[in-house]
């Protein structure tokens, strides 16, 4: 049983050695993500290379292949063990091994679940590897920022240097204040003690004491008059930050979340917010000292008595909605296998991270944070209520951020649906499905610091709360389609009343779902051929709208299925079994029939190009290759599209390697030559191939490829939607007799053999 795995990827480098060569902040993700206990570091490491090369994703959804998997996984561990034993490891290290394989046990009924978490570890393997890589390639190209942008961030940058400047400038006021009123009520006690009876020498005195006061009146009246200036800049500058560029950042992880490959990072905000609550602080300090020198030397028409109220009014305004402002969810909430964030499922564990963007150390595991549920639902009828479970109450702190920010991470929350008799009762009578319903989770902390308390609340983004995974992608494409278009992220009644999309939007949203999962989006012509198929020919595809309704809810016409189940079909498709083919270039995809055909005919014999297709729910791909009549007439054709299915039991790039068709006189022949436009075969998937197969005119194929019918089997055919099945050719009696495999209606005078999993020569039928 030990030897049943798949071995269909090799990789030029394993997944596990490239994230141990991954930079330090990267490799602290790695660290936090074999933090828990689901999946032991120790036995990703050891069994690194056999784990990376099984079919998890297939083992999820078969328990009998779970099962093997999951029995193998066991004798692994009993070999590495062993080995620790010859090699003197230390007994800490066999002591673990023992105790993993014992833990894992608890899976023995239920192998899938292990496949599952296995495959999450290494989806956000990848994922960590996939933001490394990115990283690198920003920095490589040295990307430059929009020039708005970085105009912004130094007119930002040199108020608030500005700022600074005119607080530590006030601070060296209210030390020379400080000391010209020291010197006036030195010389007015003096006075006073004194006593003269000399009415000049009194007089004199008295115009020293009038002119020290006048000094220390017009330095009041300068300071205060100061502090209002210092306010208005203080003023503007919270308005830039909090209506200008906490606004874009909210909108960046709107879309962020989507799969746009905007930068969402909190760092340079938390910078800006915290210089200005600090700049605050030192004018309530100003105005506090203030108060302390009017109360030892006061006089009539003192200007702080007047000023001074309103100005401590003005600057705890400020403070406030600085303070309020800073209060973020920098981590929408996200499971660990959900199909993206924002979608979250009964009983099923999620996080979400909020941080505070003031960081003071002195609220370091100060500030305790709580979630709650729906504060301000909606009144829909039978609109669900929800309770979150977990630990829902957690500090503030800077240990949790890799950076050091002021987070509270919340890793381990789960929702459970209130029993209350068929959902909430409400003046709105609205049908939304379950996957149309919108939920906010709430957060809610005080700050306390210098006398200042505020009360401070955020919210997630609105969530898609499902009860079972069939959910997933019809939740996901809610989603999607409320972040791409909806700048209000409170209104739940979204759906309600829901708001057509433009193509332009629509069609880059679309690239960010494959550039999120694969790093390569669309381009304009793949996008083009989607416009195509969803309005028609046009001459400009800018001003054509689309309805939720037609993305995701009626089926394309003649299919069974919708725009959005097709599209994500072939995404998942292209994510599990051909993501490197996607990523070099290698697949056309998004290309129509017809655009093929003008495509093909234009080249040499033996062009190929490899398209999805169009006719499939989830997701397939086909290859079509021109060849030409004895009279020079240029024929294009098609095999039968291959489905998840087959790719998961042989590579793409083996099928294309290995397909063959019986041309004249029985002889086998491999049609397909040149990746269009014009690159050699071997030269587009030659780094891709196995060392085991070749094709059937050089090296032997893969021992272990089955006898039996598999997705080489493929018949070329002039269209893939007039076609048979695989296994309807494959049960055709007629099929192993020395005649032509094609019916007498196709349009070709040749068969079609696939590549055949044998070394020996082929020999005509006698």
């Amino acid at each position: 049983m030990h030897t049943f795995v798949w071995c269909s990827r090799q990789p030029g480098m394993a997944q596990w050695e490239k994230l141990r060569q991954l930079e330090s902040v990267y490799l602290t993700q790695v660290d936090e993500l074999y933090d828990g206990e689901a999946f032991p570091m120790d036995v990703r490491h050891y069994l690194a290379h056999w784990i990376e090369g099984q079919d998890w994703d297939r083992a999820a959804r078969d328990h009998d292949v779970a099962m093997v998997l999951f029995q193998v996984l066991l004798e692994n561990l009993d070999i590495q063990h062993s080995r620790f034993v010859q090699g003197g490891e230390s007994f800490l290290l066999q002591h673990n091994i023992r105790r993993f394989k014992h833990s894992f046990q608890r899976y023995q009924e239920e192998p899938y679940n292990l496949a599952s978490i296995i495959q999450w570890f290494l989806a956000k393997e990848k994922e960590i590897l996939q933001n490394a890589e990115l990283a690198e390639q920003v920095q490589l190209m040295q990307v430059q920022q929009n020039p708005m942008e970085t105009d912004s961030q130094r007119n930002i940058e040199r108020k608030m240097a500005d700022l600074k400047n005119k607080v530590q400038c006030m601070e060296h006021t209210v030390k020379c204040m400080e000391e010209q009123q020291d010197e006036f009520d030195f010389k007015y006690q003096t006075h006073n003690m004194e006593g003269t009876t000399n009415e000049a020498e009194k007089t004199e005195q008295m115009k020293v004491l009038q002119a020290l006061l006048n000094r220390l009146d017009a330095s009041r009246k300068s300071m205060l008059s100061g502090i209002g200036v210092l306010l208005d800049g203080a003023e503007e500058l919270l308005c830039v930050l909090v209506r200008e560029e906490l606004v874009q950042w909210q909108r960046r992880q709107q879309k962020a979340c989507i799969g746009a490959p905007d930068s969402t990072c909190l760092d340079q905000l938390e910078k800006w917010f915290t210089t200005e609550a600090e700049c605050l602080f030192q004018v309530r300090k100003f105005l506090k000292k203030l108060e302390e020198l009017m109360g030892k030397v006061t006089y009539e028409h003192d200007p702080v008595k007047k000023q001074k109220p309103a100005l401590q009014k003005r600057v705890d305004s400020l403070l406030t909605s600085l303070l309020k402002s800073a209060f973020v969810v920098e981590t929408q909430p996200s499971m660990p296998q959900g199909k993206g964030p924002l979608v979250l499922r009964t009983n099923v564990q999620f996080s979400v991270k909020t941080r505070f963007l003031v960081k003071f150390p002195e609220l370091n595991h100060a500030m305790k944070v709580n979630v709650s549920m729906d504060r301000e639902a909606p009144l829909v009828k039978g609109y669900r209520r929800f309770n979150v479970l977990g630990t829902n109450s957690k500090a503030l702190n800077m240990a949790e951020s890799m950076s050091g920010g002021m987070v509270a991470d919340f890793r381990h929350l789960t929702l459970k649906e209130q029993k209350s008799g068929g959902g909430g009762k409400g003046v709105h009578d609205l049908s939304l499905s379950v996957t149309e319903e919108l939920h906010i989770i709430n957060f809610f902390t005080e700050f306390l610091l210098h006398d200042v308390s505020v009360s401070l609340e955020t919210s997630s983004l609105p969530v898609v709360i499902i009860s079972n995974s069939s959910q997933q992608q019809s939740a996901w494409a809610s989603i999607l389609w409320f972040n791409m278009l909806c700048l209000e992220p409170k209104n739940l009644l979204f759906f309600a009343n829901c708001p057509v999309a433009m193509w332009p939007q629509l069609g880059e949203m679309l690239s960010w779902q494959f550039l999120s999962s694969t790093t390569r989006g669309l381009e304009s012509n793949q996008l083009d051929m989607i416009a195509h198929k969803l309005f028609g020919k046009q001459q400009n595809y800018d001003a054509c709208k689309i309805s939720w309704t037609k993305f995701s809810k009626e089926n394309v016409p003649n299919t069974n299925f919708t725009f959005w189940v097709w599209f994500d079909g072939i995404l998942l498709m292209v994510k599990s079994h051909l993501e490197n083919l996607w990523k070099d270039g290698s697949i056309m995809g998004f290309v129509s029939k017809g655009k093929e055909k003008t495509l093909l005919k234009k080249k040499q014999r033996g062009t190929f190009l490899l398209r999805f297709s169009e006719s499939i729910r989830d997701g397939g791909i086909t290859f079509s290759w021109v060849d030409y009549s004895p009279t020079g007439e240029p024929d294009v054709r098609s095999v039968q599209p291959f489905t998840k299915v087959d790719l998961g039991q042989i590579p793409f790039h083996e099928i294309i390697r290995n397909f063959q068709i019986l041309e004249e006189e029985n002889v086998p022949e491999n049609p397909l030559l040149f990746l269009y436009p014009d690159t050699p075969k071997v030269e587009a998937f030659g780094k891709y191939y196995t060392e085991k197969s070749g094709d059937l005119s050089g090296d032997p194929l893969p021992p272990e490829l089955p006898l039996s019918p598999d997705p080489m089997f493929s018949v070329a055919m002039p269209d893939e939607d007039l076609i048979p099945t695989i296994q309807e050719f494959l049960n055709d009696p007629n099929m192993y007799e020395c005649v032509d495999f094609l019916s007498d209606d196709t349009s070709f005078p040749e068969g079609a053999l696939p590549g055949l999993p044998f070394t020996a020569p082929l020999q005509p039928c006698e």
